[in-house]
């Protein structure tokens, strides 16, 4: 039935969306983590990645969190000598979280998860007034 496709699609569309909003909150949250011994390295920025997984049992793709990895890049740095952290210059690495960024996936994950589930609505909608009509 086309209908529980779409409720699968939807749904799975979702479960993907909730992932990549509870790795946006772990970075916001951790976008002061600093190292604990001097020279030590902070937080690092972690990533979603998506992609399409095959479901046999209904014949279609939906998409699905491939893995959640680490963003490369240096770490910034500031100058805080009376930090524990702080190496042999005063310098502490900071995490590379960036607030804004965080904040724009963040938004554009919450529109992903709320399209998904008006898609969602609508199907089991359509599914009552069927189920309806066939009374």
């Amino acid at each position: 039935m086309d209908l529980d496709r779409a409720l699968r699609i939807s749904a799975a569309g979702m479960a993907a969306q909730s992932t990549r909003l509870r790795v946006v909150a772990e970075n916001l949250a951790n976008r002061d983590s600093t190292g604990e011994a001097p020279g030590a390295d902070p937080y690092r920025r972690r990533t979603v990645t998506f992609a399409n997984r095959l479901d046999r049992a209904l014949g279609v793709e939906a998409v699905g969190v491939s893995r959640i990895g680490t963003a490369p890049g240096e770490f910034p740095t500031r100058f805080e000598p009376s930090h524990p952290a702080a190496d042999e210059r005063g310098y502490v690495k900071t995490p590379n979280v960036d607030s804004l960024v965080e904040v724009m996936d963040m938004r554009e994950a919450q529109r992903s998860y709320s399209a998904n589930l008006s898609v969602l609505e609508t199907t089991r909608a359509m599914l009552t007034r069927a189920i309806e009509a066939l009374r």
